[in-house]
């Protein structure tokens, strides 16, 4: 397993405990908000930063992802 999937678990099992929740779940939720491969892709930014910075810009995705699908369907 290369250093990113490893860190990608990591980041994904520590983010759901900070939202008290499982991975599993988190990880549907990327999925669903099609995040997963970008937060996958952040690996170079958020492994050398605290965990709680990547933990506010991915609260900052999903959030933004939320409000764009609900502005689609709103109009």
């Amino acid at each position: 397993m290369g250093n990113e999937m490893e860190f990608f678990i990591f980041l994904l099992e520590n983010y759901a405990e900070y939202k008290n929740t499982t991975a599993d779940e988190i990880l549907k939720t990327w999925d669903k908000l099609e995040l997963t491969d970008f937060i996958y892709d952040m690996y170079e930014r958020y492994h050398m930063e605290c965990l709680e910075n990547a933990f506010e810009d991915i609260d900052r995705l999903i959030m933004e992802k939320k409000n764009s699908i609900k502005q689609l369907v709103v109009k």
